[in-house]
């Protein structure tokens, strides 16, 4: 299976989900996006080593490090491998160089992880089809950009949070591209399920 490689471009804070984060995956040689909501905490421990913080007391997945690499363990690889009724899988593949294992974890976890052992992150190709965002040449973040996004700023919510099962698929898809045009990515991944569901339907 087709793996494609992931990089960190955006960590905003929610405005419809209390003490929720968006964060916003993007593969490295494309404009496609992926947005996962993820828990306070673990965009705490994102941030913080993407702005090279150093809290006065380890954190947990500070300590996951130290004490893998106490134990000759390093984290090779996170790979976001399913994605089932809205919520991502992902998995630490380790080495202690014998041999590899495969470590289940929440994505947030595993992404916070893959930061502190400067590891890739990887998904399949038919979880970017499926729940991908397309940017196109002008609403794509450039490399300069993306390597700096690690603030926790507000994200803007735009109306278009209604219900969505009262509009049609043709408004649906202009709210997207509204979205996709403000960097609205949380709002953007909602829209975009709601058209995923009415393509099963």
């Amino acid at each position: 299976m087709k793996k494609v490689r992931l990089e960190i471009v955006g960590l905003s804070y929610s405005q419809t989900q209390s003490g929720a984060y968006a964060l916003v995956l993007g593969e490295t040689t494309g404009s496609r996006r992926l947005p996962i909501i993820i828990g306070g905490f673990e965009a705490q421990a994102i941030a913080i080593e993407l702005e090279k913080m150093s809290p006065s007391r380890p954190l947990t997945h500070d300590l996951f490090k130290t004490f893998s690499q106490t134990f000759d363990i390093t984290v090779s690889e996170v790979l976001i491998y399913n994605l089932v009724e809205g919520i991502f899988y992902a998995k630490l593949l380790c080495n202690d160089g014998s041999k590899e294992v495969e470590i289940d974890a929440r994505t947030s976890d595993a992404i916070a992880i893959a930061v502190r052992f400067k590891c890739p992150i990887s998904t399949y190709e038919f979880i970017l089809k499926s729940a991908g965002i397309v940017l196109d040449d002008e609403t794509a973040t450039t490399t300069e950009e993306s390597e700096h996004i690690a603030e926790l700023s507000e994200m803007p919510v735009s109306s278009a949070t209604d219900d969505y099962k009262g509009k049609s698929t043709e408004e649906l898809k202009n709210l997207l591209q509204t979205a996709l045009d403000e960097e609205q990515y949380e709002l953007a991944s909602k829209i975009r399920d709601e058209l995923n569901q009415r393509k099963k339907s």
